[in-house]
């Protein structure tokens, strides 16, 4: 399936491991010219630490002079907090992190699709934010906001031909969910068997099983489409039937 994307420049957020890695691959594929962002690395074309302004204003520094078609806010991360060691300082890193580092971006590059006239902002969620757990409550909230944020912008962004989505994954096996879980496999004795028994007690589902980098890769790329032009303004889980409602 041609995605009609070849020629396409696109900036993919936290993209130097896991599943942004991944996602840049399959943008790649397709013929889409990525920019690999990482907070402090190496090996990524743009650095910025999104978790601050002064980060994004860096980052967006560098595209200063670039066409940047697709902006992926793939960035996003967590701790295993609890209500109880919850304060005021937690529930702002966590909206720092999963909601102005992608608004920012796409308030410094949505003129530039504008003027285009196309253009795909595709935001990483989680199915946390449709069914959040007693743990990590200021990231489940901010995860919320983050697609509150994406149907908002989709409607001040109406009749331009930027399109706006949510991605919302459940578990996903990338390599440190993978290592975790077999070390806990290891101490609880699960045998090889680790993974049907993280489904049975972590991530119940139809599809038993948890998802792959490469699924969810797959999704963003065909949400960033010319096939998926009329897409716009949704929250759109991939959890092999996780959430159970309509």
């Amino acid at each position: 399936m041609d995605l009609g994307i070849h020629g396409k420049t696109a900036l993919v957020t936290g993209a130097n491991r896991g599943t942004g890695q991944v996602i840049a691959d399959s943008l790649k594929a397709e013929g889409v010219k990525v920019l690999v962002h990482a907070n402090s690395a190496e090996d990524a074309d743009i650095v910025g630490d999104l978790a601050t302004e002064e980060g994004c204003e860096q980052v967006l520094a560098q595209l200063q002079d670039t066409e940047v078609d697709i902006l992926i806010n793939n960035y996003g991360t967590t701790d295993f907090h609890k209500w109880r060691d919850t304060d005021t300082a937690k529930w702002l890193e966590m909206y720092q992190k999963n909601v102005l580092s992608a608004t920012r971006l796409a308030q410094g590059l949505v003129s530039g699709m504008k003027s285009r006239g196309w253009g795909r902002i595709i935001n990483l969620g989680t199915i946390g934010s449709h069914a959040p757990g007693h743990i990590m409550p200021a990231y489940y909230a901010a995860k919320g906001a983050l697609a509150t944020v994406s149907v908002s912008l989709a409607h001040e962004l109406a009749n331009t031909g930027i399109t706006v989505n949510t991605v919302a994954p459940g578990l996903i096996l990338t390599r440190e969910v993978e290592e975790s879980y077999r070390a806990r496999a290891q101490k609880k004795g699960w045998g090889d068997d680790w993974e049907a028994m993280v489904v049975a007690q972590d991530f119940p589902n139809p599809c038993g099983r948890i998802a792959r980098c490469e699924e969810v890769a797959d999704l963003v790329a065909f949400l960033c489409s010319e096939r998926a032009a009329f897409i716009n303004g949704q929250n759109i889980r991939i959890d092999g039937g996780a959430v159970k409602y309509v």
